[in-house]
């Protein structure tokens, strides 16, 4: 005869936390999605990975904003260098703040 055992109380809490986060929500409709493609996809935890993601962001959306993302670190990088050579040059025209006009 098998043994009844009484849910572990941690396992309870952590069952109702992954409820209220939706994370037992979100893991059932992908799962449900996976389960009604017509082709199985070749790698299942691709799948899964790309659907647990951001709602309607595709893997070419992800890209771009990849590549996006270099592009705004190398404009930011020449504005910084540029910034620093417009106040050397700034510097050299100007006075020193700290020499003061003799009244």
């Amino acid at each position: 005869m098998s043994h009844y055992k009484a849910p572990d109380h941690k396992r309870e809490q952590f069952r109702r936390y992954l409820e209220k986060a939706g994370v037992v929500d979100s893991l059932t409709s992908v799962l449900v999605a996976l389960y009604e493609q017509p082709e199985k996809p070749t790698n299942a935890l691709e799948f899964v990975k790309q659907h647990l993601g951001t709602p309607g962001l595709t893997e070419a959306d992800t890209e771009a904003l990849q590549q996006e993302v270099v592009d705004l670190r190398q404009r930011c990088a020449r504005l910084e260098e540029e910034n620093l050579d417009l106040k050397a040059r700034l510097q050299r025209h100007e006075p020193p703040e700290d020499s003061t006009v003799a009244e």
